[in-house]
Parts: structure tokens; sequence; C-alpha cells
């Protein structure tokens, strides 16, 4: 197969799937080899690049999708029904940021971290197909838990977990409870430790300003 035809037969399979199609799978369609797979896949990726082009072709974890680029968002939403633009409420996005940092999370452990109940919010995005079941984990009772979807990463417009802005550094106590203490403690230790710096940096402009002075004086007594 020639390769602009495997690229056409790639664009229709990712157009006409709706979600992400793996390698193996357009491997398997088009009875190709991995490499020429891969090759025209990387071809597509810098034509769509080009500033006339309103979509791109994406990786979304192991998949290729086709999506609409962001910068045309504004566009898109002037054509499609409003009231299908994805609206979430702060609990929402907090159940939200919470499973994707923390993949087959149970309900009682989201609640656990935030302190309230958060069945509204696990519907809602369930709903929105921003989560889904991940499973029931071998636990008393068999819980179930929750992980973002696919649909989660192309709204967001990321491609794994990995590309997640990186969470700041805390510390757990016994119970699994961040030590605001020790948070605090450790930025008095820093801010306390740049002003001995400070002072220790003080001190030694003023000694060699010191020095300076005394063999000013010395050659004004000699002279």
């Amino acid at each position: 197969m020639e390769k602009e035809k495997i690229k056409g037969a790639i664009e229709s399979i990712l157009f006409a799937s709706g979600h992400p199609v793996t390698p193996r799978e357009l491997e398997l369609s088009l009875e190709l080899d991995q490499d020429k797979i891969q090759e025209a896949i990387t071809e597509m990726q810098q034509a769509y690049q080009k500033e006339d082009r309103g979509i791109e072709l994406t990786k979304i974890e192991t998949g290729y999708t086709l999506s609409s680029k962001t910068v045309y968002h504004n566009y898109i939403y002037g054509v499609i029904d409003k009231r299908a633009k994805l609206s979430l409420s702060q609990a929402a996005l907090e159940v939200l940021a919470i499973i994707a940092y923390n993949p087959k999370i149970t309900r009682a452990e989201i609640e656990t971290i935030r302190g309230v109940g958060s069945d509204a919010s696990i519907y809602r995005l369930l709903e929105h197909g921003l989560i889904k079941d991940a499973g029931k984990l071998d636990l008393p009772g068999k819980p179930v838990s929750y992980k973002v979807t696919e649909e989660f990463y192309k709204k967001f417009g990321i491609t794994s977990q990995e590309d997640l802005p990186e969470l700041p550094k805390y510390k757990l106590d016994e119970n699994r409870q961040i030590v605001i203490d020790d948070l605090i403690d450790g930025e008095a230790k820093e801010e306390s430790q740049d002003k001995n710096q400070e002072l220790e940096n003080q001190e030694k402009q003023n000694e060699e300003e010191g020095e300076k002075i005394d063999k000013t004086d010395k050659r004004d007594n000699e002279t």
C-alpha cells in the first residue's frame, strides 16, 4: 500500500472511531507492520501542525485520536449547542483532580480526603464521561474504584497521567493526614537560613570595608 493511501486509511479510521485507536489495532486493520504505521502517524502529526489545519492527531495514553485544535474551540462553540459545553462545579473539579492523581480510588477515600460527601460530584463526572468504573477492589465490601477516561485527557489537552502538573511535596502523619505544622516549620527554617546567610554576607562585607579603611589609614600615616 502506498504511503499516502496508508495515511488516508489511518485518518479515516481515527475520524470514524470517535475514540483513541491503538497502533496494534491499526496494524491489524491495515495489515501493515508497526514501523510503517508509526512512520505514517509521525508524518500526519507534522502535517496537522500547520496553521491552516483545524484538527490535530494526538496520542492519548496508548492510542491515537483526531481532535479539533484548542485555538479554534471558541468558533466551535458558536455552532455546537452551548448547553453541551462542559461546566463543572468547584466540588466536581476537586473530585476530578483527586481521581486523576489517584487512579483506582474509592468513593470513601475521596470523601476522606475532601471531608464531605461526594456522591453528586462523582455522578456528574460519570455523566460527562470524565471518569469511569475502574473495577472493584479486593477490600471489605468490594468497593468500586474510579479512574479518569480518555475523554478527560482529550478535554484537558494532555496525553497521560505523567503530563499532570507536579503536586507540591507534603508529609503524612500516621493517620495519613497532611502535616501542616511540618510544612510551616520547614518554610520557617528556610527563611531563617536565608536571613542567617544575609547576616553572614553583611558581616563579611563590613569586615572587608573595615580592612580597606585600615589600609588607607596606614598609608596616610606612612606619608
